[in-house]
């Protein structure tokens, strides 16, 4: 028995003296911290994506139930639905939709964005009785879902909060400065997805043997075609706004391998509108010098003397408009055309950009280019390129509507 006793002893001492399973057992008792530190990365750079998507979608919401109730005169009730479904929808176009393929889950929780956000309006009477300010306010919120690594430390979601404040008033006109920057390339020329509704079929001629024969088929919109109608409704927003021709001032530059030359600053609307109709579609795509003009001319001294001189605004508000269909031929134009937009922004210049059926180069551009999100439109036929230029109508013609928050 008393060897057994000091066999035990000396047992118990080896198998805590023994260094030889160490390294399982520190992986065992690591691995679980390291994997959710990865996961916590991970986590946070996806919580810092669906802020500022929130976010944008928010200011957007709000700024557009602001501007409806100035210049539509909807009720308090129709601007709070408004901003809750304008919330929902921007935030799906920018966020999980536009980054990578939502779940099913995910799905729903932005669709109900629109019933879990909350939205007030206040309105103040101005001193002559004749004016009002609306005051929208709009807060929403989003559970962000965490990967199998987070939930290993007890997160299985984070809330993203975030609120927004835009006012509008319909006391007085606000001046602006418009400038197009229009792809004519040779890309214009080709069909969209839209047919002709005047003349849905053609006749086309092609090689038979020795002779021609004919053939009918679907007669398409071309592109060069619906831009001409979309810069139509854009003007007709403006137009409405600004009926004698006191605030608006428009001007419109084409470019295809080089730029065209451009109109002037006019007051009103009908020199582009002509301008734009007189386009045919051939070329290369080289935006930069185009977009450069658009900013040194809208920014010049001599347009804000103009509106002195005819409306006493000494502050107009400056737009650029800048669309294509493509990608410019080499990369050296892409990097100019950021720097000039860089520039624009700089100088307090909103710009509105229009990606037109374009390959993946020329959105980004775009999207780069845009002031924020809700300035940038992807349209993939006609019929949304016609309702992204009224949009931008609508909203570069809103009365002296600001973001406060």
């Amino acid at each position: 028995m008393m060897v057994d006793s000091r066999k035990k002893r000396a047992f118990g001492r080896g198998f805590i003296t023994d260094r030889g399973g160490n390294f399982g057992m520190m992986t065992a008792i690591l691995l679980p911290v390291l994997l959710a530190g990865a996961g916590v990365a991970m986590d946070m750079a996806k919580l810092v994506q669906v802020r500022s998507a929130l976010q944008d979608a928010a200011d957007s919401a709000a700024l557009s139930a602001a501007s409806a109730l100035a210049g539509k005169g909807i009720s308090d009730e129709e601007a709070i639905a408004l901003a809750k479904k304008f919330l929902a929808a921007q935030f799906k176009n920018t966020s999980l939709g536009g980054a990578s393929v939502p779940t099913e889950g995910e799905e729903d929780a932005i669709e109900d964005l629109a019933d879990t956000a909350l939205a007030s309006v206040q309105r103040t009477a101005g001193a002559s009785g004749a004016t009002n300010t609306y005051e929208v306010t709009v807060n929403g919120h989003y559970d962000v879902a965490m990967n199998a690594f987070t939930k290993l430390l007890g997160y299985e979601k984070v809330r993203i909060s975030v609120a927004s404040t835009s006012e509008s008033t319909t006391e007085s006109k606000n001046a602006l400065s418009m400038y197009l920057v229009v792809d004519r390339s040779g890309s214009m020329g080709e069909n969209t997805s839209t047919v002709n509704e005047v003349q849905p079929t053609k006749v086309e001629y092609y090689k038979c043997g020795r002779s021609w024969c004919s053939r009918t088929v679907t007669n398409y919109v071309l592109k060069i075609d619906a831009l001409k109608v979309a810069v139509a409704d854009l003007v007709d927003q403006l137009k409405t706004a600004d009926p004698e021709n006191k605030y608006v001032r428009t001007a419109a530059i084409s470019y295809n391998s080089s730029s065209q030359s451009p109109t002037t600053f006019q007051w009103g609307t009908t020199a582009v509108t002509n301008y734009v109709n007189a386009l045919t579609a051939t070329g290369g795509t080289d935006s930069s010098n185009a977009v450069k003009t658009a900013y040194q001319k809208v920014t010049a001294a001599s347009e804000v003397n103009a509106h002195i001189a005819k409306n006493g605004q000494k502050d107009p508000g400056k737009f650029i408009v800048f669309m294509t269909d493509g990608d410019n031929n080499y990369t050296s134009a892409d990097t100019s055309t950021r720097a000039w937009c860089d520039s624009a922004k700089a100088a307090d210049v909103e710009i509105f950009t229009v990606a037109f059926m374009a390959p993946w180069r020329g959105q980004e551009l775009l999207k780069y280019c845009a002031s924020d999100t809700s300035h940038y439109y992807d349209a993939n036929d006609a019929a949304q390129l016609v309702a992204a230029f009224k949009e931008i109508g609508e909203k570069a013609s809103m009365a002296a509507t600001r973001l406060t928050n």
